[in-house]
């Protein structure tokens, strides 16, 4: 099939892969200028007598998306068309190629980077379950590589949850709820191969399955038929991933393992509970003792834990992640002094920091607290009043001034509503202690 100059309004530059039912291209927007994919249906799928309804159905639950899933580690949807002649869905260009290459004893990635990129697709689905929408159909090909396979740090990139063809959605205004014959064998649940209603827990299961595929190199039922690996699914337990790779520890089996039962009311009731445990899987000594810096897993967990970003959304905090810089200082480092110019705010993760000025001490700064956001707030006077000194090892945030000021509006008001409630407790801490002179 030859390779269209054009799709719509789309200018298309090459073919980046075929399927069963459709053909995607690499486009490009001339209007919002961009580097789309455009992924073009076949006619004669849409007009199969057997599975034309299907198809048609899933895909007008894609297009009806378009715009409503804008969450760093879920593929945008752009665009749109379902008609008699053409059909097509333009989602955001995600270059990396999909995580299925890693999926074989010999590609397997770095346990590290392997949970922190299931962390990222609990957070991405959690978000989608809060909007109403059960992917059903997670798996390795669903889920993309936000950098190129040939970028030296591809296996440190972003992650990206596609393919929303297969969701199920429920509220007061949905209608399309569930349809039977979606998703692929061998990452659905018990639930799911019976035909059972569905829920969260579902997908859940199922990145189960793809996280000891890419903890194993393989897949935890084998089976040459549909029929025995759904009799698998539902009566067999599968082997630890640990009897294909000696150096998993045990907290990291126990994770997959909870993900993958077989009852919901032994598995994972929340897509939290799932996220947490991952996240205490990084403060396991097998898991961090070569690591370098922070793991963007840990930074959200410390940074959801703060008071202040109680009412940051998940996007919101994924945003303080890319820009934030996370140090770990020794005890005596001076991070703040008095009359420099202030070009950052920062939050003390743990530890503890002294506050003086001309060597008098004006109080303790312990785990939570906010710093040096008056250099910020106050315009036009840019230079700290005091010097701040770790008492202690510590862990420090630091939020550079400009990246605040570029930050989503969304993000920005968060940050001015959290500086008010800072200096409001300062202003409460201090009356109290001039009414008790």
């Amino acid at each position: 099939m030859a390779t269209p100059e054009r799709i719509g309004k789309y200018e298309i530059r090459s073919r980046l892969g075929e399927g069963a039912t459709s053909i995607v291209y690499l486009g490009y927007d001339p209007f919002a200028k961009r580097e789309v994919a455009v992924k073009a249906i076949f006619p004669e799928v849409l007009r199969d007598k057997e599975r034309g309804k299907l198809y048609r159905n899933l895909l007008m639950t894609e297009a009806s998306l378009a715009g409503k899933l804008n969450h760093p580690h879920i593929v945008q949807i752009f665009d749109a068309v379902l008609g008699e002649d053409q059909s097509y869905i333009v989602m955001e260009y995600v270059k990396g190629g999909t995580l299925e290459p890693f999926c074989s004893p010999s590609t397997l990635l770095p346990v590290d980077r392997l949970v922190e990129m299931i962390f990222k697709c609990t957070r991405a689905l959690d978000y989608a379950f809060r909007a109403g929408i059960t992917h059903r159909d997670i798996k390795p090909a669903n889920i993309l590589l936000a950098n190129p396979a040939d970028s030296p740090d591809h296996v440190g990139g972003d992650i990206k949850i596609s393919d929303f063809g297969a969701a199920m959605m429920t509220g007061a205004d949905q209608t399309r709820t569930q349809v039977s014959g979606v998703g692929s064998p061998a990452y659905m649940s018990p639930q799911q191969v019976r035909d059972h209603p569905l829920d969260h827990q579902t997908d859940i299961y199922s990145l189960g399955v793809v996280m000891y595929q890419l903890l194993s190199g393989r897949l935890p039922f084998q089976s040459t038929s549909n029929y025995g690996m759904i009799y698998q699914i539902c009566n067999t337990d599968p082997p630890p991933p640990s009897t294909f790779r000696s150096d998993l520890p045990a907290s990291l089996e126990a994770v997959v393992a909870r993900a993958m039962q077989k009852e919901v009311q032994a598995r994972y009731q929340s897509w939290e509970e799932f996220s947490h445990d991952l996240a205490q899987s990084f403060r396991n000594k097998q898991l961090s003792a070569d690591r370098q810096g922070f793991p963007d897993s840990e930074k959200f967990e410390s940074l959801r834990a703060l008071p202040f970003f109680g009412e940051f959304s998940d996007v919101d905090l994924w945003e303080v992640v890319r820009f934030s810089r996370w140090d770990e200082v020794a005890a005596g480092t001076m991070i703040m002094r008095d009359g420099e110019r202030g070009d950052f705010f920062a939050f003390l993760i743990d530890g503890e920091l002294t506050v003086s000025k001309n060597n008098h001490p004006l109080g303790l700064l312990t785990a939570g607290e906010c710093f040096g956001e008056m250099a910020i707030i106050r315009r036009g006077e840019h230079s700290r009043g005091a010097d701040v000194v770790a008492r202690t090892s510590a862990r420090v945030v630091t939020i550079p001034a400009r990246a605040l000021q570029h930050a989503s509006d969304a993000c920005r008001m968060h940050f001015y509503q959290g500086f008010l409630s800072v200096i409001a407790g300062r202003l409460a801490y201090a009356n109290a202690r001039i009414a008790s002179l």
